[in-house]
């Protein structure tokens, strides 16, 4: 399965070949595919490449992509090549189309793009979706809900489970690796461990919902008692 998924993912990238097909390509340096295990049980979806990644053609290698790394590695217990890591678009999006100052991706390069992130997703049938962010998350779901609120609420994208949360960027923009906003992400990587673990959790639903205040307590307590004590130490290392 794991070479068939391979050979997919290649002839997928030979249909991207040298991209046109929006505004992106004019001041890209690389196509930013995407990579990791083809048979991965989970995926992360970001919105775009930014400048590091631009210049080494591979998804979340920048400080971004440093943390991801340790959450992956040092939070989940697993290699960051057992993993998926991709992004909505494959090229880097910056403002005014300048190339020195990252931004979210436009509706016309995400509808020009986003065709083969979801060819991605149907080749490597990951267990578990983790969204990073708005763009990916509101792409991927169809909503205009905000992160802030569908954080820490199982969704779906058809049968597969869509845990949304913060992008590592956010994160450190709002206090750098001592940032508040690193316990909620552990609280929402917490159930993703738990789903892949095989463990009684949430379950997915269709549709995004707007989730109550209630709901998301309700969703970081049962977490908590599925945790074991050692948890929040675990999630402090990155």
């Amino acid at each position: 399965m794991s070479e068939e998924s391979d050979r997919l993912l290649l002839e997928l990238r030979g249909e991207i070949g040298e991209c046109t097909r929006c505004k992106l390509c004019a001041t890209r340096t690389t196509i930013v595919f995407g990579e990791g295990n083809p048979a991965a049980r989970v995926m992360f979806i970001g919105e775009g490449p930014g400048r590091e990644e631009d210049l080494q053609a591979r998804p979340f290698v920048g400080r971004a992509g440093q943390l991801l790394t340790a959450i992956i590695e040092k939070g989940m217990k697993l290699r960051r090549e057992d993993v998926y890591i991709a992004n909505v678009v494959k090229c880097r999006p910056t403002v005014d189309m300048a190339f020195q100052r990252d931004r979210p991706p436009d509706d016309d390069e995400k509808a020009a793009c986003g065709p083969f992130l979801k060819k991605q997703i149907g080749i490597i049938r990951p267990r578990v979706i983790v969204t990073l962010g708005n763009p990916s998350t509101q792409y991927l779901l169809q909503t205009k809900q905000g992160i802030t609120k569908l954080r820490g609420t199982w969704c779906a994208y058809g049968d597969i489970p869509v845990m949304p949360t913060y992008h590592p960027a956010y994160v450190l923009r709002n206090g750098d690796m001592k940032s508040p906003l690193k316990k909620d992400v552990w609280e929402d990587i917490k159930m993703v461990m738990q789903r892949l673990e095989g463990g009684q959790d949430t379950p997915a639903h269709r549709e995004a919902p707007e989730p109550s205040l209630e709901r998301l307590v309700s969703l970081k307590d049962d977490a908590k008692a599925a945790s074991g004590p050692d948890d929040d130490g675990q999630g402090s290392l990155f």
